[in-house]
């Protein structure tokens, strides 16, 4: 596992007008920093930093030899403030309703000037990492060669503000918060058919069905692994995500935005419908030339993004072998091995 790295990010503004001290944590991979082309790589809800390596959440993606090769770029992954990795409590955030997706944005971009990183080759990242990945594009328009935002859209979409509503209901008036709020969130992050596929109305016993028992797992495992205030934190940066608040237009913002865009959308995705992420496409061509869209095939919904590595690695891996567009000035990022 990379080691665990710390960032002081002091008197800092939320977009609600707090300020707060951030220790902002991060882990690097592959390359040593500076000598290759950089990928920044966004946690989902209840992911985090470590992305590859045995324990890696998206280490059938990333990794030696993988469709994002830790040979050939340097991987940084931050973790979202208040999320728990750390295991640090003075670093969980109890005043989550202060923060949005953009602050989150900001934060990761502050992180970046602390570490010298002027240009990035791309970022990537699914559900709210992809929601927070369109938040830093929308912020730093020059700074990414390529956006990737995966399973996620621009916005928060009024059917996804009416699910976490209902989850920060729960995870504020539950006796078994953390449990009963992800048993909700598994109904949302699959659908009907791959359920269907997976238990067929079997039952673990005479009174227990399979779907039941299945759900019951998922809320006693994140309750062991999580914290209360790093779920309520999630679920509001989740909530948050809007690229134009305070900007203008969806297109007169996303013009503006350099970097060659690649939506991933997933056709059976109950939680960011692809529909959505098509709009958002037809609207991009209208005002940029370098827009792509791709369509995971697949009966498991939203959690496809963790599940479909072949049709990722499909769309992705064309993208990772093309030449950076960005080569920074400083001595010390000379990129050497293209």
């Amino acid at each position: 596992m990379s080691q665990l790295q710390y960032l002081q990010i002091p008197h800092f503004i939320t977009k609600s007008g707090k300020s707060t001290t951030i220790e902002l944590s991060y882990q690097l991979f592959g390359k040593p920093l500076h000598s290759a082309p950089i990928v920044l790589v966004n946690h989902a809800l209840t992911g985090n930093s470590e992305v590859t390596g045995d324990n890696g959440w998206w280490r059938d993606l990333i990794g030696n030899h993988k469709c994002i090769d830790t040979n050939n770029y340097t991987i940084i992954a931050f973790n979202i403030p208040g999320n728990g990795f750390d295991n640090k409590d003075d670093n969980l955030i109890e005043n989550y309703k202060d923060f949005t997706a953009k602050d989150i944005a900001k934060i990761f971009s502050l992180g970046l000037e602390k570490l010298e990183i002027e240009s990035l080759f791309a970022v990537i990242g699914g559900s709210v990492g992809g929601g927070i990945a369109w938040e830093l594009a929308a912020l730093k328009p020059d700074l990414m060669d390529h956006l990737i935002p995966i399973a996620t859209d621009w916005k928060s979409t009024d059917w996804l503000i009416a699910n976490c509503h209902i989850q920060d209901t729960i995870l504020n008036n539950s006796t078994q918060p953390l449990a009963d709020a992800r048993m909700h969130a598994m109904t949302l992050y699959r659908t009907p058919e791959s359920l269907t596929q997976k238990f067929s109305r079997s039952k673990k016993d005479i009174h227990l069905f399979n779907i039941e028992s299945w759900l019951n797992h998922h809320g006693k495992t994140l309750n062991n692994r999580f914290k209360l205030s790093a779920y309520k934190m999630m679920n509001q940066v989740l909530r948050t995500i809007d690229i134009t608040h305070n900007r203008g237009m969806f297109q007169e913002v996303a013009s503006k935005i350099s970097a060659s865009i690649h939506i991933v959308t997933i056709n059976s995705d109950l939680f960011f419908k692809s529909d959505e992420n098509w709009d958002t496409f037809v609207e991009l061509k209208l005002v940029k030339e370098d827009v792509a869209i791709h369509e995971i095939k697949s009966i498991h919904g939203h959690d496809a993004f963790l599940i479909e590595y072949e049709q990722l690695e499909k769309f992705l891996k064309p993208i990772f072998q093309l030449k950076p567009k960005h080569i920074e000035n400083n001595t010390h990022s000379l990129v050497r091995h293209w």
